[in-house]
């Protein structure tokens, strides 16, 4: 007996040193200034775009089930994971303005622009870059051809959401890497800009707040209007002639293509994930004093409860979009979804993440699970290649399917 005792503290003792050797190895230097919540949310936005693909890959590629076999409500839950794109859109305004939020509210040193793009640069373009010819090369080697040199330009450039003929091409979840990218472009001079409005209002922290929630509500609406706007642009209607150049370079830099599937550059996203990053170094940085960082901590669970209520109604409303007349109260507002849907996905996810933020224990736990932070802080690369892993595994098992004979 003994024996298995020592074995058994000697496994747990080898098991709890692997975990934190590889929390340290995944997590690097920064472990400390890291909030441990969000990589587990960051692992729900990827699952939940995993999840989605494999539920099309079921549906369309293997026919293994159909949506009309099981209840409205379970088949629309297997169908909006395609918004954790939304989640990861938060979460990014969230982080990458903290450093602007605390210079704003509390005169912190402006962080520099020079090194806030080399260090984004160094955080995505690698690994981008390699896993893009490594894809061209293995699926996609049309792509070195002379006629598609226009389309990988656009990927090299990182705007191929907004070129027609290379978006959702080489592979599907790129589009979403140039939509950050863009963002990341903006961001410094966006924060310029919001400062100079911000600090002719007031040098004291509680009225810069309420002017930086002021500027980030402008920067939604504006993200809505653009929305809007290029909706209105797209339809087929206005398409069957050549637009004027200026609205062709609206389309472009501010809209996206009209092809089928998520489009818009989702600055209403990052925005609301900027004014919750507002209150949370503005809460954080007053201290235990700070009124507002009470009131979140006592509503927190208010304030997830209200967002799982708005992505249940958005989950609803986006499937009957899909599947018209299940849900007969959302049938007349197809084009309503087209203009706030984004928004809508957005602010029930923000409402979610303030809640995490500044909630207790009990709440914060699910998502600091030592596996699940695992699978956050390596979302990028399996993001990148889950969906060509995925179809390529579906047609081997397929076609080995389609040849296989028991009785020979």
């Amino acid at each position: 007996m003994q024996i298995f005792h020592n074995t058994y503290i000697w496994i747990g003792s080898a098991y709890q040193h692997f975990v934190k050797e590889l929390t340290l190895l995944l997590e690097g230097k920064n472990a400390k200034s890291t909030i441990a919540s969000l990589d587990g949310v960051r692992a729900i936005a990827c699952l939940l775009v995993v999840g989605y693909h494999l539920t099309l890959v079921m549906v369309q590629d293997i026919h293994r089930w159909s949506p009309q076999q099981l209840s409205p409500l379970v088949a629309s839950l297997l169908y909006f994971g395609d918004t954790g794109v939304n989640l990861f859109f938060i979460l990014s305004g969230f982080l990458l303005f903290m450093p602007y939020a605390k210079a704003l509210l509390f005169e912190n040193a402006w962080p520099s622009i020079r090194n806030f793009y080399i260090r984004r640069a160094l955080r995505i373009l690698p690994a981008y870059y390699v896993s893009l010819f490594l894809m061209i090369l293995l699926f996609r080697p049309d792509f070195l051809h002379i006629n598609r040199l226009g389309d990988l330009c656009m990927f090299l450039i990182l705007f191929m959401d907004s070129s027609p003929t290379a978006f959702k091409q080489i592979n599907g979840p790129f589009w979403t890497l140039a939509v950050e990218w863009q963002f990341y472009l903006l961001l410094p001079f966006l924060a310029l800009g919001i400062a100079w409005l911000v600090r002719l209002v007031s040098k004291t922290p509680p009225l810069r707040l309420l002017a930086l929630i002021v500027c980030l509500s402008l920067v939604m609406s504006w993200g809505i209007f653009t929305r809007y706007a290029g909706v209105n642009l797209t339809v087929p209607s206005t398409t069957t002639y050549q637009q004027p150049f200026p609205i062709q370079l609206f389309l472009f830099f501010c809209y996206g293509v009209p092809n089928a599937g998520l489009h818009g550059k989702f600055l209403e996203d990052f925005a609301l994930g900027m004014l919750v990053s507002s209150c949370f170094v503005y809460a954080h940085e007053v201290g235990t004093d700070s009124a507002l960082r009470r009131l979140l901590q006592r509503f927190s669970p208010l304030l997830f409860t209200a967002g799982l209520i708005l992505l249940l109604v958005m989950e609803v409303w986006k499937y009957d979009l899909l599947r018209p007349h299940t849900w007969p109260f959302f049938d007349d507002k197809l084009t309503l979804y087209r203009y706030l849907g984004e928004f809508g996905w957005g602010l029930g996810y923000a409402l979610c993440v303030t809640a995490i933020l500044f909630g207790a224990s009990w709440l914060q736990r699910p998502f600091t699970w030592t596996p699940l932070r695992w699978i956050g802080l390596l979302s990028y690369g399996l993001y990148m290649w889950h969906l060509l892993l995925l179809q390529t595994f579906t047609r081997l098992v397929t076609v080995h399917l389609l040849s296989w004979n028991p009785f020979v």
